[in-house]
């Protein structure tokens, strides 16, 4: 499929989705949420996929949102429709069956932020920055950022980003957990591409299963949480790749899973 706002490539079994809009400095427009989506879609029905990989490229991650699309924004019902796409493009990211891991350089701001909140995995190298500066337009995040951040850093750490609309280093990132792994200037994506070379030899479905458990179960009681936890893990004990991978480990010899 031909993308005009994002650039897709193949790297053993990770899919990498690049922005390409390097004149608006990545900024996130309507139709880039469409082409990942898209992308996110075909990544899903390869089996030989294994994770996807979102990245920016050497000089930045992303601006945030288009704003002259937002500044377009008249009224709540345009609001609506307009952030609709946005919770839609985080959805598609975070019911993906397969990982999916943001690498980060350079700036990573406001939509931007929000749309790596909604990868599973952060990867970000020294020289990033980090910010959600809605309170300086006087705006409120609306991409899930206000869910999602103080869901991984917690709520006094997320309201102290916010409420201040500065931008964070790396090496901060890193030690609130906003970002999973720090790597030297220019590493973020080598990184991501090390950990999916991990995940390939994992048992695809149970890497879906594990995703579904941790999103869903966060947003449940413990004891609903469980109970669906309980649900997934006998669901997975019917699958071939169980059989396989318990038959390997008895055996001592790697597993071949085929995510059946």
């Amino acid at each position: 499929m031909s993308y005009q706002t994002i650039r897709v490539e193949r790297d053993a079994a990770a899919v990498i989705i690049m922005f390409n809009r390097p004149e608006r400095r990545n900024a996130v427009s309507t139709q880039a949420m469409s082409e990942i989506i898209a992308a996110c879609r075909e990544a899903e029905a390869d089996d030989n996929v294994r994770a996807v990989i979102l990245t920016g490229g050497d000089a930045y991650f992303s601006a945030g949102a288009d704003l002259n699309e937002a500044r377009a924004i008249k009224g709540a019902a345009d609001g609506v429709a307009y952030f609709n796409k946005w919770h839609a493009l985080n959805e598609a990211l975070e019911t993906l069956h397969k990982p999916v891991i943001a690498a980060i350089e350079g700036f990573c701001m406001t939509g931007g932020l929000e749309l790596a909140l909604a990868c599973d995995l952060r990867v970000a190298a020294e020289g990033s920055s980090f910010a959600i500066t809605s309170s300086k337009i006087g705006t409120v995040a609306g991409a899930g950022g206000t869910q999602r951040l103080p869901r991984i850093v917690g709520p006094a750490r997320a309201l102290e980003i916010m409420f201040a609309a500065e931008p964070i280093d790396a090496a901060e990132a890193f030690r609130i957990g906003l970002i999973n792994r720090l790597t030297p200037k220019g590493g973020a994506l080598a990184e991501a591409k090390a950990m999916v070379k991990v995940y390939e030899q994992r048992a695809p479905l149970s890497l879906a299963f594990v995703k579904r458990a941790v999103h869903r179960g966060m947003q449940m009681d413990l004891a609903s949480s469980i109970e669906f936890e309980t649900f997934l893990v006998t669901t997975i004990y019917g699958t071939e790749d169980r059989l396989e991978g318990i038959g390997a480990f008895l055996e001592k010899r790697p597993a071949s899973f085929r995510g059946r």
